[in-house]
């Protein structure tokens, strides 16, 4: 049988994503965000979800979508603050005990996910020694130098952006759309990629940034 990992819609993408699932949504400074699916899953309305993603109140991401419609029990990021006046929604339901949150230095936050797709369980790092956000972790010096211990990340899905893709689910992508999304394809069980155009002819290897053996589901943005 020929490999085909195209499919119709997003909806179709996302519709074995059930509650309590880890999700990991790619995306930073304005570049990656895999929109359509996130929205997708908002309207699966899956719950209990956790999301893994770089800014949980990014203005150009539609991450915040699902905390709004109260989807999500536990968000893992490296910026949480909104940039409007007053409280976001996620700030709101965090100061009212409602929504669990893991704050990690973005460097670490990157390589939690590197490890997890890399089978490595933790490392050790000095990022955030000695402040809260690294209260009563383990630490251990090294060579005089005081570090933390991390664990690493892993995921049930990844909802990744990518510019092109083709039926094998070989990815290119662009420019900073290639942040957190080969990592994160790497770190999850079932990492499903949005893209601008799925091409039928294979992407010429040396123009291959993420290969299809990570991505097992390809849809284009819209549909």
């Amino acid at each position: 049988m020929a490999i085909d990992k195209r499919v119709a819609s997003a909806a179709a993408a996302v519709a074995d994503v059930g509650d309590g699932a880890r999700v990991m949504i790619s995306g930073f400074g304005g570049a990656g965000f895999a929109n359509s699916l996130v929205l997708a899953l908002r309207d699966r309305g899956a719950r209990g979800l956790t999301i893994i993603v770089n800014s949980a109140t990014h203005p150009l991401s539609f991450t915040h979508t699902l905390i709004e419609a109260g989807l999500v029990a536990h968000v893992i990021c490296s910026a949480a603050r909104g940039r409007g006046k007053g409280l976001s929604v996620f700030e709101q339901l965090y100061k009212d005990g409602k929504i669990g949150l893991t704050v990690l230095p973005q460097g670490t936050f990157a390589e939690c996910i590197r490890a997890g797709g890399a089978g490595i369980p933790a490392f050790y790092t000095p990022s955030g020694f000695g402040t809260d956000l690294t209260r009563g972790k383990e630490t251990r010096r090294f060579g005089g130098r005081d570090y933390v211990l991390e664990e690493a990340i892993s995921a049930d899905v990844a909802l990744v952006r990518a510019d092109v893709a083709d039926r094998f689910g070989n990815l290119t992508f662009r420019y900073a759309q290639k942040n957190f999304g080969p990592a994160m394809a790497t770190a999850a069980t079932l990492t499903i990629a949005e893209v601008r155009l799925v091409q039928d002819e294979p992407i010429a290897p040396e123009r291959v940034e993420l290969p299809g053996v990570y991505v097992q589901r390809v849809v284009v943005e819209g549909t």
